[in-house]
């Protein structure tokens, strides 16, 4: 057993570091040490208080990228292996899972969300939820998470390139959308409240188009505008934003498609007359399954997804206490990785 520090989100708007023990791994169970964590928006609303199904105190991180150190049992895996973590603990024997989707298994516990997280040095995980990697990167590995949350909502709302696609919010998992968007889908615009993330949306291969919006901007007639006069037949939010994702039922076409990428604190709600007369299908998009950790892996080693320049930020796991709180609000962040190197 050793004892490690943890640093650990007490109550919204502070950490604190506490020494605690870490145990042998259990059978089926490999020790990790974490090299790089992602910071997500699920991090980020946690810590201003606003995350759904989080309690506090809570040790944060599931983007997580690591390094296997010992395996407690059979495995392909070995010591030095670099892997990705998928961070959604599910039931095997559920419903859910049983069907394939343990994604959103009944039981579901997200690490750094419903149960403690990787924002230590080491820490043991089931060997079924690690992903090996042949030649990615540690910073790489740390975004995997946070793309397979796009793969999963491309491949649930079976776009097709005969379809105009709508992606509102150009933040990370915006970008995530897109990345996996690419070739199979027809015009494609992306719409965000910042220049600056559209800027950075139209160097990507793809992205037919970008619609910056205000509050005062008349929604419906600028999605026509971008789109030729039409309306788009499919729809990603991806800001987790109540005004837009309620907005998406005025800006589908007829017969299209929404799908909730991110989620709020709230109700959903819309006129019922507006909604059976377009025939709408609505869609949340929850986690990733195990596949596409293996999908998105394989785009990044490939070099079909690029994503050297979403990193705009670093610090150093010990910076976290002092510097998490300006890092988040810096108007420039587009991606933030923790560090955990020796």
């Amino acid at each position: 057993m050793i004892i490690q520090n943890e640093i650990i989100l007490a109550e919204p708007g502070r950490f604190e570091v506490s020494k605690a023990p870490l145990s042998d791994p259990a059978p089926g169970e490999a020790r990790l040490r974490i090299r790089r964590i992602g910071v997500c928006g699920t991090d980020i609303h946690a810590f201003h208080g606003r995350q759904p199904f989080f309690e506090y105190p809570r040790i944060l991180g599931h983007e997580l990228a690591a390094e296997v150190v010992s395996i407690n049992g059979s495995s392909e895996l070995k010591p030095g292996d670099w892997i990705a973590v998928e961070p959604y603990l599910n039931d095997p024997e559920s419903p859910a899972s049983q069907k394939g989707k343990s994604n959103c298994c009944e039981s579901l516990r997200v690490l750094g969300v419903h149960c403690d997280g990787g924002m230590r040095p080491e820490i043991n995980l089931p060997v079924h939820k690690l992903h090996r990697a042949s030649s990615a990167s540690m910073d790489q590995l740390a975004l995997v998470e946070m793309l397979c949350i796009g793969q999963h909502a491309a491949n649930r709302s079976q776009v097709s390139p005969a379809e105009k696609t709508l992606v509102l919010g150009a933040g990370p998992i915006g970008l995530s959308v897109i990345s996996f968007l690419k070739g199979r889908s027809g015009h494609l615009v992306v719409a965000d409240l910042s220049d600056a993330r559209l800027d950075f949306c139209r160097g990507i291969p793809g992205v037919d188009g970008t619609l910056l919006v205000s509050p005062e901007t008349d929604l419906p007639a600028a999605v026509r505008d971008a789109f030729g006069g039409l309306l788009p037949d499919l729809i990603f939010d991806a800001t987790g934003n109540r005004a837009s994702m309620l907005s998406t039922f005025d800006l589908a076409a007829h017969g299209g498609r929404i799908i909730f990428v991110g989620l709020f604190q709230g109700e959903v709600t819309f006129n019922d007359p507006n909604f059976h007369r377009r025939e709408l299908t609505v869609m949340s998009s929850r986690n990733a399954t195990s596949a596409e950790f293996a999908q998105v892996i394989a785009a990044m080693e490939s070099g079909a997804v690029d994503t050297r320049p979403w990193i705009t930020h670093r610090l150093d796991v010990a910076e976290v206490p002092q510097r998490f709180a300006a890092t988040i609000t810096d108007p420039r962040l587009r991606k933030a990785v923790i560090h955990l190197d020796d």
